[in-house]
């Protein structure tokens, strides 16, 4: 007998449960990959979900479930992430956008309100979504973008022309290599999880998202130690880097700044969970490394 579309959802809950996959984490991916199989906004779905399911979504719906079965993550499998209210395309080479990073970007927006006209570099920006939306927020900054990887700039790039943010710079590069000198501010998401923490980690993680992106080295620290060193020198005197951190990560990064003696360490900023996570790092005027 065949399936309403709900009750495909309900079948595909526990098949992604008996997988390892958490009850709410199972609901919510079966329910957005139904939508996604179906076409269907959330009110769409609600709406429809008791009529009996056709042909062609079971086939596109079996298999979008075979791939999450394999916890192949659901940002991959649909082909975008929503960040700051914009849908950034996203695919195995790039990081997928996590929520605690809008924390650094509300933090960017607050800088940017009373200095519209700097100059701005996006470190390691991966799907762009840190530089694309702080352009569009602020048309009037000069927005540079960063990143090791080519499959990860081209995606930025894709990002950057179908939201209307031409204005972003693209560079393929280490760190700060080939960004403009004397900026005013820089943004970082870097690699900040430390290699011994790998086993941990889930497997939409560890065995999806890019490592270049994930890891910094045994402790989590070195592309964090390598972008303290590289930006004394880029920015201008007292200029702002702007940094975000892991889980327990907080009093290695103070004692590293601090240890450095070119930085004042303007704030930490916790995010909604009570984590420290945003660095404001203000560059000493006469600092030269």
């Amino acid at each position: 007998m065949a399936l309403t579309f709900h009750e495909a959802a309900l079948a595909a809950r526990e098949a992604l449960r008996d997988v390892g996959i958490s009850r709410n984490t199972a609901t919510l991916d079966a329910d957005l990959l139904a939508r996604h199989a179906a076409g269907w906004d959330l009110a769409t779905w609600i709406a429809r979900r008791s009529e009996t399911a056709d042909a062609a979504f079971t086939e596109r719906y079996t298999a979008l479930i075979a791939r999450r079965l394999t916890r192949e993550p659901v940002a991959y499998i649909r082909g975008v992430q929503e960040f700051w209210g914009r849908d950034f395309e996203v695919g195995v080479g790039v990081l997928i956008p996590r929520p605690e990073t809008e924390l650094l970007v509300e933090t960017a927006n607050a800088y940017l309100q009373t200095r519209p006209q700097s100059l701005v570099v996006d470190v390691g920006t991966g799907s762009g979504c840190i530089a694309i939306t702080l352009a569009l927020e602020h048309p009037s900054a000069t927005v540079y973008a960063v990143d090791i990887s080519d499959e990860a700039v081209a995606i930025a790039r894709r990002n950057a022309a179908r939201l209307g943010a031409h204005g972003v710079s693209f560079i393929t590069g280490s760190y700060l290599a080939g960004a403009p000198a004397a900026i005013d501010l820089i943004v970082s998401n870097p690699p900040y999880v430390a290699a011994t923490d790998r086993p941990a980690i889930a497997p939409e993680v560890k065995d999806y998202e890019p490592a270049v992106a994930l890891f910094g080295g045994d402790d989590g620290m070195r592309d964090i130690k390598a972008l303290l060193s590289a930006a004394v020198t880029a920015l201008t005197p007292a200029g702002t880097l702007m940094l975000e951190m892991g889980d327990g990560q907080v009093e290695r990064v103070e004692d590293e700044v601090l240890s450095m003696g070119a930085w004042v360490i303007e704030d930490i900023r916790a995010d909604l969970q009570g984590i420290p996570r945003v660095a404001i790092l203000r560059r000493q005027h006469d600092a030269s490394l």
